[in-house]
C-alpha cells in the first residue's frame, strides 16, 4: 500500500471509531480523526496511530450544526492532502416512544445521522473523484438499519435512511471508482452502551445467539477490510455483525392482548 494513503474516521475519540482508525493505521493509512466532545480520547488514538508509524491529525467535528460542521472534513482533507478512504462513524441516538416523539428531537437525530454523513460523504467523494484513484466510504449504521429498536422511531429511520443513502452513492460513485459499503452492529460492547470490550464475556447477553456483545474490533476488522484491496468488488451492501442478533430479534415484545 502506498505510503501515503488517507483514512479519515469519524467519532475515533472512542469505540468502533477509535478501533477502526487504529487497525486502518496498523495497515498502513495515515489517519484523520475526529472528535465531539472528548478531545483528549481523540489525542490518545492520535498517539497510538502515531506508534504504528503513521501521520494522525485530530480535529473537532460538530454535526449539529450544518452544513458548516462537516467543514472540518474539508480542513483535514487539506492538512493531509488527499482522503482515499472515509469511515462515517459519529451518530446520535435517543429513545421516545412514536406518540411522544418531539419533531425537534426527530430531526436532531436525523441532522447528525443522516444530513451529516451526506455532507461528509459528499465532500470527501468530491475529492477523490479530483485524484481520479478511486476511493471507499463505509457508514456505520446499526442492526437497526434492518429491523426496527422499539421507541426509537428517529433513530430507526436514520439508520434505514443512511442503509439508503449507502445503495445510491455506490450506483453513482461507480464510473470514479469509489466503493461504498455499510456495517450494521449488534450490540457492541462501547462507551456509548457503558461498555468497554471487557465486557464482551460469553454468556453475559443471553437473549441473543452467541450470548454476549460483540467486541469494537469484531466490527472494526470489517470496516478495515472494506478499505482495504481485497474488497475491490464489493460496493451498495450493508454487512451484519450482531452475534445472530436478526435471527432472534430479542427487542420486539409483542403486546398481550
Amino acid at each position: 500500500m502506498s505510503a501515503n494513503k488517507v483514512a479519515i474516521v469519524t467519532a475515533a475519540d472512542s469505540g468502533i471509531g477509535k478501533q477502526s482508525a487504529l487497525m486502518l493505521a496498523e495497515r498502513g493509512f495515515d489517519i484523520g480523526i475526529t472528535w465531539h466532545s472528548d478531545e483528549r480520547g481523540a489525542q490518545e488514538t492520535a498517539q497510538k496511530v502515531e506508534a504504528f508509524g503513521r501521520r494522525a491529525e485530530t480535529i473537532q467535528l460538530d454535526l449539529s450544526h450544518l452544513p458548516e460542521g462537516a467543514q472540518a472534513i474539508e480542513t483535514l482533507i487539506a492538512r493531509f492532502g488527499r482522503i482515499d478512504a472515509l469511515v462515517n462513524n459519529a451518530g446520535a441516538m435517543s429513545k421516545a416512544p412514536f406518540l411522544d416523539l418531539t419533531f425537534e428531537d426527530w430531526r436532531s437525530i436525523f441532522t447528525v445521522d443522516v444530513d451529516g454523513a451526506f455532507l461528509c460523504s459528499q465532500i470527501a467523494a468530491r475529492h477523490m473523484v479530483q485524484q481520479g484513484q478511486g476511493g471507499r466510504i463505509v457508514n456505520i449504521t446499526s442492526v437497526h438499519e434492518h429491523t426496527p429498536l422499539p421507541e426509537a422511531t428517529a433513530y430507526t429511520a436514520a439508520k434505514h435512511a443512511l442503509g439508503g443513502l449507502t445503495k445510491s452513492m455506490a450506483l453513482e460513485l461507480v464510473p470514479h471508482n469509489i466503493l461504498v459499503n455499510a456495517v450494521a452492529p449488534g450490540a457492541i460492547a462501547t462507551p456509548m452502551n457503558n461498555m468497554s470490550d471487557d465486557d464482551a464475556k460469553p454468556g453475559s447477553m443471553p437473549n441473543i445467539p452467541l450470548a454476549r456483545p460483540g467486541t469494537t474490533r469484531e466490527i472494526a476488522s470489517m470496516v478495515a477490510w472494506l478499505c482495504a484491496d481485497d474488497a475491490s468488488y464489493t460496493t451498495g451492501q450493508s454487512f451484519i455483525i450482531d452475534g445472530g442478533f436478526m435471527l432472534a430479534n430479542p427487542q420486539f415484545k409483542p403486546q398481550k392482548a
